[in-house]
This record gives structure tokens, sequence and C-alpha cells, in this order.
């Protein structure tokens, strides 16, 4: 049965989420971290892939990055990829005190946003030894070229840099919605992303709020964890990519991929973006991932 837990950044911000035990294990456990993408908080389908991995005998971390769901920090929506990163490497060092975890064998796994801080953190900390990537961000400024019409970028850039002259001045940040009706103004511009926060939080209780920092959004567009892919190597790396993602797009993340070196594994789902965390995709999926930890871990 899942507990929760809570843990200090190296900065002392407070993280806060589950811990899922390894079922069947006798000792300490192999352990993954896990988090979520872009706003997004764990009550949002990651236990479902916790409680998977838990049942195969693999101990699983959750929790909610910072100034975001359950956890602290502050402005609240602000979304920083490197204090993200940070964030991961954070909670493999909390993990890893964990009695009932085997130090040596930690797993990461993320998902859009989070799944382009595994790429990253994979590359740069030999702690982590297997890696699941899903639906990634591999690219900031070109997917953003994708979500943003051409000729709103002026527009944007000024946003941007009226943003940073207020924030100097001792202003508070403008801040924008993560997902709105198709037309208006987002961080995320699809009709898909509206729906599926939309639809959740209609019938779900989380902490989720849909509401960003503009400066969060700008640092989306100069993130580029793609570049980090051929240092994984020789950590396990498995990239899961959706067919029909257009908010993360396939094509991007299968020409990622295949700058990786081995040993790596790829695995196509048939369906859009938010689709691969539930459902027939999530059945086609979660024993693939678990089967990915377990030979590595």
């Amino acid at each position: 049965m899942r507990r929760d837990i809570e843990f200090k950044t190296e900065d002392g911000v407070t993280l806060r989420g589950w811990f899922y035990p390894a079922k069947g294990v006798t000792g300490p456990a192999p352990a993954i971290v896990m988090a979520h993408g872009f706003s997004a908080v764990k009550e949002m389908y990651l236990g479902d892939f916790a409680g998977f991995f838990a049942e195969a005998g693999i101990g699983v971390l959750v929790y909610d990055h910072r100034n975001l769901g359950d956890s602290d920090g502050a402005p609240r929506g602000h979304i920083d990829p490197r204090q993200q990163i940070d964030g991961y490497r954070d909670a493999i060092t909390h993990v890893q005190s964990m009695s009932e975890v085997d130090p040596t064998r930690i797993g990461i796994w993320g998902s859009s946003y989070s799944g382009a801080h595994v790429l990253v953190v994979a590359a740069v900390d030999r702690r982590v030894k297997c890696v699941v990537s899903q639906v990634p961000l591999v690219a900031g400024l070109e997917t953003a070229r994708r979500l943003i019409r051409g000729d709103h970028w002026k527009g944007l850039r000024a946003g941007f840099e009226a943003d940073r002259a207020a924030r100097m001045r001792g202003e508070p940040g403008a801040r924008i919605p993560v997902a709105a009706p198709e037309g208006e103004p987002a961080a995320l511009p699809t009709a898909d992303t509206y729906e599926f926060f939309t639809e959740f939080t209609r019938s779900n209780s989380t902490k989720w709020e849909n509401e960003v920092t503009v400066h969060s959004v700008e640092l989306f567009t100069e993130y580029e964890p793609g570049v980090h892919v051929p240092r994984i190597s020789p950590t396990p790396l498995l990239m899961v990519a959706a067919l029909e993602d257009h908010l993360t797009p396939y094509d991007m993340t299968a020409a990622a991929y295949e700058t990786a070196l081995e040993p790596k594994k790829f695995l196509a789902l048939p369906c859009g973006h938010f689709q691969a965390y539930t459902g027939d995709m999530f059945k086609m999926s979660a024993p693939v991932q678990r089967d990915w930890f377990k030979a590595h871990l």
C-alpha cells in the first residue's frame, strides 16, 4: 500500500508525493523515481503506472514538482526545467536513503515535459541504471513553432520581453492558462490538452491549477533536451512515442531516438499524446515499460 512521503531539495524546498513499496521482495528492492509533465500533478494517472511497477517487485517514488500540486515552492505555477531536473536528482538521493531500496538499482520515468527531464538526468547522472521516457518533449523551440502560429511569434517575443522587464522592476510575473478552448491563448494550445485537463478535473479532486507563469513558456521555448540523448548510453533507454501526437510530435521523438546509442528500445503507440496514459494504450505500454525496468534493474 502506498504511503505519503516528503523530502527536501538541495535548496530547501519540500516536495511531496507517494511511495509504493515493492511487492513480494525480501530485502532492499530496486526503485523508480517518477514525476509528471507540464503543470500536471501526480493524481493524473501516475498512480496507475506506479502501482503496476510495484506489483512487479519495484518500489516507486512519485512526487509533484516544486511550485505544483502538493509540493511547496513559489511562485506557484512557475515551471523551470532546470529546477525540475534538479528535483529528479534530489528525489534519487532521497530514495537511495530508504532502507527498503537498493541504492545501486535506481530507474527514472517521465512523461511529456518530464519525459524530457529524464533524458537529461539519465545523460548526466550515472546513479540512474535505467530510463523510460514516454511521449517526451525533445526540442522546445521547434515544438513551440509547430504549436504557435507564425504570425503570433512577434507578439509572443514581445510578451516575454515585457514580462522580464516587469519582473526586474519587482512586479509579479505575468500568467497564462495552461489550457483553453481552441483559439484562446494558452501555454499548450491544443484541443486535446484542454480536453484532458478539463475532463480529469471535472471528476477528480486535485491541486492542479490552470495557470502558469509566462516565464515558464519562455523557458519551454529555450529547452532542448534532445541534445542529451546520444549521451545516455550505456544507461538503457526506452522511448515511448504516440503516432498521432501533435503536442510532442512523433517524428521529432523518433528522430531523437535515432541519435541514441545501445542499449535502447522504441515503442510506437497508435494514439494521441494524452491517450498514452489510459485504457488500451496503458495496457499495451505498461507491460513493455515494466519488462524494461525488470530487465535492467
